[in-house]
Protein backbone atom coordinates (compact mmCIF):
# COMPACT_ATOMS: atom_id res chain seq x y z
CA UNK A 1 0.00 0.00 0.00
CA UNK A 2 1.37 3.60 -0.65
CA UNK A 3 0.82 6.62 0.93
CA UNK A 4 -1.47 9.16 -0.18
CA UNK A 5 1.21 11.58 -1.69
CA UNK A 6 2.94 8.95 -3.30
CA UNK A 7 3.16 9.06 -7.03
CA UNK A 8 1.13 6.19 -8.51
CA UNK A 9 3.12 3.49 -10.04
CA UNK A 10 1.68 0.26 -12.37
CA UNK A 11 0.80 -2.78 -10.69
CA UNK A 12 2.41 -6.07 -12.50
CA UNK A 13 4.87 -7.45 -15.04
CA UNK A 14 5.04 -5.30 -18.30
CA UNK A 15 3.78 -7.85 -20.44
CA UNK A 16 3.37 -5.64 -23.81
CA UNK A 17 4.13 -2.33 -24.93
CA UNK A 18 3.84 -0.95 -28.18
CA UNK A 19 3.14 2.62 -29.93
CA UNK A 20 -0.36 3.84 -31.07
CA UNK A 21 -0.85 5.01 -34.66
CA UNK A 22 -3.30 7.21 -36.27
CA UNK A 23 -5.14 3.87 -38.09
CA UNK A 24 -6.05 3.15 -34.69
CA UNK A 25 -8.09 6.03 -34.13
CA UNK A 26 -11.62 6.87 -33.69
CA UNK A 27 -13.90 9.35 -35.23
CA UNK A 28 -12.28 12.09 -32.86
CA UNK A 29 -8.62 11.19 -33.42
CA UNK A 30 -8.33 9.23 -30.03
CA UNK A 31 -7.14 5.70 -29.55
CA UNK A 32 -10.32 3.75 -30.06
CA UNK A 33 -11.42 2.04 -26.80
CA UNK A 34 -11.90 -1.15 -28.64
CA UNK A 35 -8.38 -1.13 -29.67
CA UNK A 36 -7.58 -0.68 -26.40
CA UNK A 37 -9.16 -3.87 -24.98
CA UNK A 38 -8.14 -5.59 -27.64
CA UNK A 39 -4.20 -5.22 -27.10
CA UNK A 40 -5.11 -5.58 -23.27
CA UNK A 41 -6.84 -9.01 -24.04
CA UNK A 42 -3.80 -9.86 -26.26
CA UNK A 43 -1.43 -9.56 -22.54
CA UNK A 44 -3.86 -11.31 -20.54
CA UNK A 45 -4.11 -14.46 -23.10
CA UNK A 46 0.02 -13.92 -23.25
CA UNK A 47 0.29 -14.11 -19.33
CA UNK A 48 -2.27 -16.64 -18.49
CA UNK A 49 -0.68 -18.61 -21.39
CA UNK A 50 2.65 -19.10 -19.30
CA UNK A 51 0.62 -20.40 -16.11
CA UNK A 52 -1.66 -22.69 -18.35
CA UNK A 53 0.91 -23.62 -20.38
CA UNK A 54 -0.33 -23.14 -23.32
CA UNK A 55 -3.76 -22.02 -25.18
CA UNK A 56 -6.13 -19.76 -23.09
CA UNK A 57 -9.13 -17.69 -24.03
CA UNK A 58 -11.02 -14.73 -22.23
CA UNK A 59 -14.30 -16.00 -20.38
CA UNK A 60 -15.09 -12.31 -18.57
CA UNK A 61 -13.21 -8.94 -18.44
CA UNK A 62 -14.75 -7.16 -15.34
CA UNK A 63 -15.10 -3.66 -14.49
CA UNK A 64 -13.34 -2.08 -17.37
CA UNK A 65 -12.99 1.79 -16.72
CA UNK A 66 -11.55 4.36 -19.28
CA UNK A 67 -10.12 6.90 -17.21
CA UNK A 68 -8.71 9.57 -19.90
CA UNK A 69 -8.48 9.14 -24.08
CA UNK A 70 -5.15 8.12 -25.53
CA UNK A 71 -3.01 9.84 -28.28
CA UNK A 72 -2.11 9.07 -31.93
CA UNK A 73 2.34 8.48 -31.00
CA UNK A 74 1.43 7.65 -27.32
CA UNK A 75 3.81 4.58 -25.89
CA UNK A 76 1.09 1.92 -24.61
CA UNK A 77 2.55 -0.17 -21.87
CA UNK A 78 0.25 -3.04 -20.64
CA UNK A 79 1.31 -4.63 -17.39
CA UNK A 80 -0.48 -7.89 -16.03
CA UNK A 81 -0.40 -9.86 -12.58
CA UNK A 82 -2.08 -12.95 -11.81
CA UNK A 83 -4.16 -12.48 -9.05
CA UNK A 84 -5.79 -16.30 -8.73
CA UNK A 85 -5.53 -19.70 -10.85
CA UNK A 86 -8.43 -21.58 -10.42
CA UNK A 87 -9.01 -25.44 -11.60
CA UNK A 88 -8.83 -24.47 -15.61
CA UNK A 89 -9.14 -20.83 -14.80
CA UNK A 90 -6.70 -17.91 -14.69
CA UNK A 91 -7.93 -14.40 -13.04
CA UNK A 92 -5.94 -11.48 -13.67
CA UNK A 93 -5.75 -7.60 -13.11
CA UNK A 94 -4.67 -5.98 -16.25
CA UNK A 95 -3.41 -1.88 -15.97
CA UNK A 96 -2.74 0.29 -19.01
CA UNK A 97 -0.06 2.98 -18.98
CA UNK A 98 1.22 5.41 -21.03
CA UNK A 99 3.89 7.86 -21.91
CA UNK A 100 2.13 10.98 -23.86
CA UNK A 101 3.92 11.64 -27.25
CA UNK A 102 5.45 14.88 -25.80
CA UNK A 103 6.59 13.69 -22.96
CA UNK A 104 10.79 13.38 -22.29
CA UNK A 105 10.77 11.99 -19.52
CA UNK A 106 10.55 7.87 -20.58
CA UNK A 107 9.30 6.56 -16.56
CA UNK A 108 6.68 9.44 -16.64
CA UNK A 109 3.33 6.86 -17.36
CA UNK A 110 -0.35 7.75 -16.86
CA UNK A 111 -2.60 5.40 -16.29
CA UNK A 112 -5.59 5.13 -18.89
CA UNK A 113 -7.24 2.25 -17.83
CA UNK A 114 -7.61 -1.22 -16.09
CA UNK A 115 -9.16 -4.33 -16.00
CA UNK A 116 -9.73 -7.34 -14.45
CA UNK A 117 -9.86 -10.77 -16.69
CA UNK A 118 -10.89 -14.18 -16.10
CA UNK A 119 -8.79 -16.78 -18.65
CA UNK A 120 -9.36 -20.28 -19.20
CA UNK A 121 -7.00 -22.85 -20.42
CA UNK A 122 -8.15 -24.96 -23.87
CA UNK A 123 -6.88 -27.86 -25.60
CA UNK A 124 -6.07 -27.94 -28.54
CA UNK A 125 -10.07 -28.82 -29.78
CA UNK A 126 -11.13 -25.89 -27.99
CA UNK A 127 -12.47 -27.54 -25.19
CA UNK A 128 -11.85 -26.55 -21.37
CA UNK A 129 -8.79 -28.25 -19.52
CA UNK A 130 -7.51 -28.09 -16.29
CA UNK A 131 -4.39 -25.78 -15.47
CA UNK A 132 -0.86 -27.90 -14.77
CA UNK A 133 -0.28 -28.06 -11.13
CA UNK A 134 3.26 -26.13 -12.08
CA UNK A 135 1.57 -23.60 -13.64
CA UNK A 136 0.15 -22.31 -10.95
CA UNK A 137 3.45 -20.70 -9.35
CA UNK A 138 2.86 -16.91 -10.03
CA UNK A 139 6.86 -16.47 -10.58
CA UNK A 140 6.54 -18.09 -13.69
CA UNK A 141 4.74 -15.62 -15.30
Amino acid sequence: MQALDDAPVPNGTLTLKLIAQRHDTNLYGDISGGWLMHRMDEACELAAGRVANGRTATVAVEGLDFLSPVRVGSVVNIFTHVTEVGRSSVRLTVEVWIRPPQERNHRALTKVTEANYVMVALDDNGRIRAVPEQGNDEESV
